[in-house]
C-alpha cells in the first residue's frame, strides 16, 4: 500500500528540482554548464518569496547580487521624483535580474517589484566569490559569460542611443 502524503511530498521536491534545473539552463552564462558545474551553482543558490507588490530592492541601494525568475512576474521602474515612476521592463519565469551586481557594488539603478506572488533565486556576490576561489575554472567560465552578456547589453543599447540621437536630430532640422 503506498501512503500518498509521503509520495505527494517526494513528487513536489522532484518537480522543484527538475523546475529549478529548467531554469537555470535558461540563463545563458548556466545554459552551457556540466550538470556537475550546475550542481555547484545550486548549493549557493537562494530561494526567496515574494508577495504581489513587494520590494525586491529600491533604487539606490547597494547591488548585491542579481536574481533569477522561477515562477512570477517582476516590474522594473526607474524613479523621477517622489511621485512619478517609469516602467522599465516587465520581466516573466525564466528571466534574471541585476546581474551586474555580481561585478560591483554600485547603487541600483532602477527599483524591482513583484507583481504578483513570484518566487525568485539569487546569486549573490560572495557566494560566487568564494565559489570563483574553490573552483577558479568554473568560475572564469562564469564571469566570462556574464562578460559576453554585459557586451552585448551595451551594445544594444549603444544602438538604441543611436537610433534615439538620429530621431533628435531629425526633429531639430525639421523645426
Amino acid at each position: 500500500m503506498q501512503n500518498s502524503y509521503w509520495n505527494n511530498i517526494f513528487e513536489r521536491n522532484g518537480r522543484h528540482q527538475s523546475n529549478l534545473d529548467f531554469v537555470l539552463k535558461k540563463v545563458p552564462f548556466f545554459s552551457q554548464l556540466k550538470r556537475s558545474e550546475i550542481l555547484e551553482f545550486k548549493r549557493i543558490i537562494h530561494h526567496r518569496y515574494y508577495k504581489k507588490n513587494e520590494v525586491i530592492f529600491y533604487e539606490g541601494e547597494p547591488g548585491v547580487g542579481m536574481y533569477i525568475i522561477q515562477n512570477g512576474k517582476i516590474g522594473i521602474y526607474k524613479k523621477f521624483d517622489d511621485d512619478t515612476r517609469e516602467e522599465l521592463a516587465i520581466l516573466h519565469s525564466g528571466e534574471f535580474f541585476g546581474e551586474m551586481a555580481l561585478l560591483d557594488e554600485s547603487p541600483r539603478s532602477a527599483t524591482a517589484i513583484a507583481l504578483e506572488t513570484t518566487d525568485i533565486l539569487g546569486l549573490f556576490r560572495p557566494d560566487l566569490f568564494n565559489l570563483i576561489n574553490r573552483k577558479p575554472k568554473l568560475g572564469n567560465k562564469i564571469l566570462f559569460k556574464l562578460a559576453q552578456m554585459l557586451a552585448e547589453r551595451l551594445r544594444l543599447s549603444n544602438n538604441e542611443l543611436q537610433e534615439v540621437k538620429k530621431l533628435y536630430e531629425n526633429s531639430v532640422i525639421i523645426r
